[in-house]
């Protein structure tokens, strides 16, 4: 203990080194005499916790806990402390840093990006002035976000190569934190892309640009079909990806269904991980193996029935070979419209080895739409296997399994 005594203190002395401790600081003046009052507190810390206080009464709620009024009284002082440190050139290089991370990962408008470039174009010259430095503060108008950011990195390094001192150099510091704060006002009020409307948004991007006479409202949707007339998936998923209305993005997702274009996969895909049933029909219809792996995620005999019914008829018109197993296991769900799903899914994927899965449901099911939809997978498939196994439904008491048994046999007859 720092008085040298072999008992430890009580709260009352302990309260007063907090206080001859508080008074420490706030003669500080240098970096040194800050060191000097943090060792300090460290040693008050230290006794505190090996000091044998008196604990409160617990049936005295409004019983004051001496240990616990001092932490309070000591962490108060170390918060003190680190206010009254610095600045330092670190925390310049910091926020610069944050800013540069800023204008990166921000969208900026036509309007936005000259406000930025010349919000950089000030901040360069003012720490040139700061510093009697040269920084190379040469910018056009062409010069893109990674010109920028590169130019603010010069500044970083001529902030760190001057080596300032948070004592002899607090003036600069200073100087350099209010140019820097003048910087990040400025990129702070220049025209982001979020700041725009959803409508001047898709006017910027040229969505209207096919509008003429139209009579659907609101003109989003009469541009959403004339943009499928044209074939031009891309900025069908630019709306769908600006919208802010329900509506209107499900008559997006409906449209890239019909097109069925690779320029859905991604924002599909995305979607797809929230278990939207609207993008998991998306993307069979897009038929990209790219969305198998999570598509097959959903498979779960046990799970939400309409989630199963598209999932497999998705994997289906994927046709991936790598689904049969997962979408077989189906067959034995308890949700007669699952298992028809999924025995039309196997249709489509034509696979041989669900022959034998689709012949025991055209042979057991109860449902005669289940076993309908079997019979029409086991032709889909076509093998002489396929076609076999439904042999002797002509008569069958259910029409469509009796008119698929015909078909096969028509088709081995031939």
């Amino acid at each position: 203990m720092s008085d040298g005594d072999d008992e430890p203190e009580d709260a009352d002395a302990l309260a007063e080194r907090l206080a001859a401790a508080e008074s420490e600081l706030a003669d500080a003046e240098t970096e040194a005499d800050l060191d000097e009052v943090e060792a300090t507190l460290d040693a008050i810390e230290t006794d505190i916790e090996e000091a044998d206080l008196p604990e409160p009464d617990e049936d005295d709620e409004d019983a004051d806990d001496p240990r616990e009024e001092l932490e309070d009284d000591l962490s108060t002082l170390r918060d003190d402390l680190e206010e009254a440190r610095g600045p330092y050139a670190e925390d310049v290089i910091e926020e610069v840093e944050g800013i540069e991370s800023e204008i990166e990962g921000t969208r900026w408008t036509e309007d936005g990006l000259p406000d930025v470039r010349a919000a950089i174009e000030a901040f360069l010259d003012a720490v040139d002035d700061v510093l009697g430095a040269d920084i190379d503060d040469t910018l056009s108008e062409d010069d893109e976000i990674e010109a920028l950011t590169a130019a603010l990195d010069r500044a970083i390094e001529a902030v760190d190569q001057g080596e300032l001192d948070p004592d002899d150099d607090a003036e600069t510091i200073a100087e350099l934190l209010s140019v820097t704060d003048d910087l990040a006002n400025a990129v702070d009020d220049a025209e982001e892309w979020d700041d725009l409307t959803v409508r001047e948004q898709l006017q910027v991007e040229g969505f209207y640009d096919v509008l003429g006479h139209y009579k659907d409202f609101p003109p989003e949707w009469s541009a959403l079909k004339e943009w499928e007339k044209r074939g031009r998936a891309d900025m069908i998923v630019l709306g769908f990806e600006t919208f802010d209305s329900g509506f209107m993005e499900d008559h997006c997702k409906d449209a890239l269904a019909r097109m069925g274009s690779e320029e859905a996969l991604e924002p599909m895909l995305q979607l797809a991980q929230r278990r939207d049933q609207d993008a998991i029909r998306v993307l069979g219809k897009v038929g990209s193996e790219e969305a198998v792996d999570q598509l097959l995620d959903y498979i779960d005999p046990d799970g939400d029935a309409a989630l199963q019914r598209v999932t497999a008829t998705a994997l289906g018109e994927i046709g991936s070979e790598e689904a049969v197993e997962p979408i077989a296991q189906l067959l034995a769900a308890d949700h007669d419209d699952v298992r028809s799903n999924a025995a039309r899914a196997l249709g489509l994927i034509g696979d041989p080895r669900a022959i034998e899965p689709l012949a025991d449901l055209v042979e057991e099911d109860d449902e005669d739409t289940v076993r309908a939809s079997a019979a029409w997978a086991l032709n889909q498939i076509g093998t002489e296997d396929a076609l076999a196994a439904l042999d002797g439904y002509e008569d069958d008491r259910a029409y469509l399994v009796q008119a698929e048994a015909e078909k096969a046999a028509a088709a081995i007859g031939a």
